[in-house]
């Protein structure tokens, strides 16, 4: 076996080696073979500490963890997996052979970003907060090109793209170059916002959305350079700082602009795509009722024939306390005044009719598959019949419509709301 001693030139490497580790573990390259872990305190960052990469406790099981890159103060902005959460066992590791894993306790793969075999040699975090895998010359990956919920200044949102929070996705439409926010639930798809914005072009080839420094939102096109579309000012429009800026898909299903002051923790909101939240389809779940407490959203039952399928989380919808199907015959019409059942495309394809408010309630109730009506009261003549497996209603006394909800005899209407003091 060869010595030090025998080999000076073998410890003058060692010591090279020696020198190089420390510069790895701040704002720098991350080699191939690390791994980060809920275990430990340790993160990827940035040069300048702007923004990290480390586990955090899961926003909906706190014994959980997410691989989250946050900017500095704890700001989300990207998560491995969209979010996927593993316990305390799991890791996320840069393979040998360059391939980013996100890995839960038992060994399986729950996230991968597939570049294994592809000449990554290094991963890092820059100080836009883009997640980037390399070689030599070249980014081979990066996660501003597969954004969770949230997009940041410098990063393009494409048509390409989706985010997504729960049973919502926020995306562009390829064709039209709309900005679209839809509900899902296995095949069925609702769009409750489809907002077009003229850049200069009646054709739009290729809709690029970014949020600027200053806070303006901009949907720009390759065909129409110089002619950006302005989608909004935040209300904190053209203020400088410490700060970074973002947009981001919420889980309540609205689409809002935020900024954060570096090390607060806090981004409050500067705009919101849809102004009232009780139109974001689903909010309430399936047979909830959306209504205002003061300025705040809240959730309940159409009437005492339902109740809450799940007491500790009034969003999670109601349930008939008997079922359709156990009073055959014996069902009837609850009026609801000042409510309506949301009806957006495609349902509004075969849900829509032409019939007077009596006829609304009649056909909704001998019709089987029908659950609840709305008569918009508007003038239109317009009648909406509720026959899809999942019904979000909005209640305000802002609102002329007239709503029917279909229930077991006897209807027993809600008691009204408490005077406000």
């Amino acid at each position: 076996m060869r010595t030090l001693q025998q080999h000076p030139g073998d410890f003058a490497l060692l010591c090279c080696v020696v020198l190089l580790l420390p510069l790895l573990s701040h704002g720098a390259d991350i080699p191939l073979g690390s791994t980060l872990s809920p275990g430990n305190s340790a993160s990827w960052s940035s040069p300048n500490n702007t923004f990290s990469l480390s586990f955090t406790p899961s926003p909906t099981s706190p014994a959980l963890f997410v691989a989250a890159i946050t900017y500095a103060g704890g700001v989300p902005v990207w998560s491995a997996g969209a979010g996927a959460a593993i316990d305390s066992r799991g890791s996320l590791r840069l393979t040998s052979d360059g391939d980013l894993q996100l890995v839960n306790g038992s060994g399986a793969v729950l996230w991968s970003s597939n570049t294994g075999g592809q000449g990554v040699a290094a991963a890092a975090v820059q100080e836009s907060g883009n997640l980037v895998l390399k070689n030599s010359t070249a980014i081979l990956w990066q996660s501003f090109d597969h954004p969770t919920d949230t997009v940041v200044v410098s990063q393009n949102f494409t048509t390409r793209m989706n985010l997504t929070s729960g049973p919502y996705i926020f995306a562009i439409d390829e064709n039209s170059g709309n900005l679209t926010l839809r509900w899902t639930s296995g095949s069925n798809t609702v769009t409750y916002f489809n907002m077009g914005y003229s850049t200069g072009s009646k054709t739009l080839s290729s809709p690029t959305l970014t949020i600027q420094t200053n806070g303006l939102v901009f949907l720009t096109d390759d065909g129409q350079p110089a002619s950006p579309a302005l989608v909004a000012y935040s209300s904190n429009y053209g203020e400088s700082g410490d700060m970074v800026r973002f947009l981001r898909l919420d889980a309540d299903g609205n689409f809002r602009a935020y900024s954060s002051a570096r090390g607060s923790g806090a981004a409050p909101e500067q705009w919101s795509a849809v102004s009232d939240q009780c139109r974001v389809f689903g909010y309430c779940g399936n047979m909830g009722v959306c209504s205002y407490n003061g300025t705040s959203p809240v959730c309940g039952c159409p009437s005492r024939n339902f109740e809450l399928s799940n007491p500790s989380n009034p969003r999670g919808g109601c349930k008939r306390k008997v079922d359709l199907q156990s009073c055959p015959g014996n069902s009837t019409m609850l009026q609801l005044d000042n409510t309506q059942f949301l009806t957006y495309p495609p349902e509004a394809i075969n849900e829509t009719f032409f019939v007077g408010i009596t006829a609304c309630r009649l056909n909704c109730l001998f019709v089987s598959s029908c659950v609840a009506s709305t008569a918009p009261s508007d003038g239109s003549g317009l009648c909406f019949l509720k026959i899809s497996s999942f019904a979000s209603a909005y209640q305000s006394a802002a609102l002329p419509s007239t709503s029917f909800v279909k229930v077991c005899f006897p209807g027993i209407p809600n008691p009204p709301p408490s005077p406000s003091r």
